[in-house]
């Protein structure tokens, strides 16, 4: 395998963050393929050519039948046996946004047990009635095995979903909370977690989850957009946070932003070795 690990991002059926999602893997080091599903379905772009899977943001096939739900229909019934493969060889998988929504509709989230095939969780519409779009503050949880979250305790991200309230049964939110596959929660300002409080929590998510893993932490699905923050003037609170570190005697080398770290952990699990 090459230094730069190889990722595939998906396209086409009214995904709309491929670009950002390339753009955002590239700047943390990777190479990145964007590849519309048709061709990975017919085998023309072939899985085992990459070494992260990603599913990005948008509205495949327009939220028809709920949010992520015909695009896991599609993948699962035409390449679930290679998708399985590839979480098998201990690759990488991260669902961004509606890409959260289809890995848990195909069964790879939670993959409690290390069962990839059962829906279990649920990502439904948000309490509020209606589309939210905004920043939030994000309370990383730093005994999750998340290969993506690593080394970040909070981090600031935009949201913009109607389907993104995490919702599951109680025994299976037990179960997420006991093996630490909860990586990330909605929090308030300070960092405290949302306890439910709106807008803090744009969507009523029980135990304010923005974002699950598997157990082995290898595969990562989360509402909010890293892809979206990869620029410090992206946050809308930019300006005074670059005055306040100059008055602090802070100047920032770099004006790449915060949620390339998510991309950049990625790169590094294969360039370190893991």
């Amino acid at each position: 395998m090459s230094i730069k690990p190889n990722v595939l991002v998906l396209t086409g059926f009214g995904l709309n963050c491929d670009h950002e999602t390339a753009y955002a893997f590239e700047l943390a080091g990777a190479v990145a393929t964007r590849a519309h599903i048709n061709t990975v379905i017919a085998g023309e772009v072939s899985l085992d050519d990459f070494q992260i899977l990603a599913f990005g943001g948008g509205f495949s096939w327009g939220d028809d039948h709920g949010a992520g739900v015909i695009q896991a229909l599609r993948l699962k019934t035409n390449i679930g046996d290679r998708l399985l493969e590839f979480v098998a060889t201990q690759k990488l998988v991260i669902g961004i946004c509606n890409g959260f929504q289809t890995l848990v509709n195909l069964g790879l989230l939670p993959g409690t047990d290390g069962d990839y095939t059962k829906r279990s969780v649920a990502l439904t519409f948000n309490d509020c009635g209606n589309f939210r779009d905004q920043w939030v503050r994000l309370k990383i949880n730093p005994d999750s095995p998340c290969v993506f979250t690593r080394g970040i305790k909070t981090i600031d991200l935009p949201v913009r979903h109607g389907e993104g309230k995490f919702y599951a049964q109680r025994e299976t939110m037990q179960a997420l909370a006991d093996k630490r596959q909860i990586a990330m929660q909605y929090a308030m300002p300070d960092g405290r977690l949302a306890d439910g409080v709106f807008p803090h929590n744009p969507n009523g998510s029980l135990a304010d989850i923005a974002g699950v893993c598997d157990p082995t932490g290898r595969i990562f699905g989360l509402m909010p957009h890293p892809e979206a923050y990869n620029h410090v003037t992206n946050h809308p609170d930019w300006t005074r946070q670059v005055e306040t570190e100059k008055r602090d005697g802070i100047y920032r080398k770099s004006t790449v932003g915060q949620g390339i770290r998510l991309f950049e952990n990625a790169v590094a699990y294969f360039v370190s070795g893991n």
